[in-house]
């Protein structure tokens, strides 16, 4: 049975009425390409930054004592052979880091020469990079850990990076999806790509939706105004990063109703190296099914060791 809903004697919406439910309002196809294309222009651009993914170059973990940081051979944190052999000590007590630069040797934050400075992380909101030539670094924490990630601002990646990969925009896997509070926000347990270091993100609750008839569930976690969902399917197994991949939604209304397009599902961050913290999808939300929408992986995007 076809039913017209009237608000204000207009017609604002044609549903069709089934058996199980009513199919959702269709989403015009070339409105939804240009939206996606618009997304995939803007993932390029930021992993393209200079503190995207693909500069990084080294990750070295902290714990309390000195730390010698230089392209020599003995350093504690090595630095490519475009650095000085000995650029100076990172000394760690706590949470407080700060770098002690060896003199003549030049190093710089914000464009002004720096000798001695204090290295907050990044969960501070104050991430202080330090250059010396295209070479930079800052520290970074993760569960309460310490890391000095290390970046080449001139990796040669950067100018041939591209493009990359995707599966042909999919309209069925742009669906409705609902919100499924939990009585109260949960913290949940997350695994990572480093053995035996989680994270510890808070989920609201549930996602369900329908494709192709069959029902779905994804956990989601909160991330500000957004929805986040880390996902496997049974295209990591040949064509997408074997770990998952990552989702934004925006927040969904009253309702608890929301968009979740799976076109523009990406690859994390170890995709593309092997200095990143990536978080793994849980067993929880690994579909089993295929879905080809979104990034794909391809190899080629990815390198294991420091630029030069």
């Amino acid at each position: 049975m076809t039913r017209v809903i009237v608000y204000a004697g207009a017609v604002a919406l044609l549903l069709t009425a089934t058996a199980c439910g009513r199919a959702e309002p269709t989403h015009d196809p070339a409105v939804h390409e240009a939206e996606v294309l618009e997304w995939r222009s803007g993932r390029l651009e930021r992993l393209l930054q200079p503190t995207g993914y693909l500069t990084q170059i080294g990750l070295f973990w902290v714990e309390d004592g000195s730390y010698t940081i230089g392209s020599g051979e003995g350093s504690d944190i090595r630095l490519p052979e475009t650095a000085d052999p000995y650029v100076g000590d990172i000394r760690v007590d706590g949470d407080t880091v700060r770098l002690t630069v060896d003199d003549p040797v030049r190093v710089t934050h914000d464009g002004e020469a720096v000798t001695d400075v204090l290295l907050p992380p990044d969960t501070s909101g104050e991430i202080v990079m330090i250059e010396h030539g295209s070479i930079g670094w800052s520290v970074i924490e993760r569960a309460g850990k310490l890391a000095i990630r290390v970046r080449d601002f001139e990796h040669p990646l950067i100018e041939s990076f591209g493009p990359l990969p995707y599966f042909d925009i999919n309209p069925k896997w742009r669906v409705t999806a609902t919100l499924n509070l939990y009585d109260e926000p949960r913290v949940i347990t997350v695994n990572t790509v480093i053995e035996g270091f989680q994270q510890n993100p808070t989920s609201p609750g549930t996602a369900t939706f329908t494709v192709d008839g069959v029902d779905y569930e994804l956990e989601a976690q909160s991330s500000g105004e957004q929805l986040f969902f880390m996902f496997g399917d049974e295209t990591n197994r040949d064509e997408t990063y074997a770990a998952g991949r990552y989702l934004y939604a925006d927040a969904p209304g009253k309702d608890g109703r929301f968009t979740l397009d799976f076109n523009k599902s990406y690859s994390p961050p170890c995709a593309f190296n092997e200095f990143s913290t990536c978080a793994l999808a849980s067993p929880q939300n690994r579909l089993a099914t295929r879905v080809e929408a979104g990034e794909k992986y391809d190899a080629a995007l990815h390198y294991s060791a420091p630029s030069r």
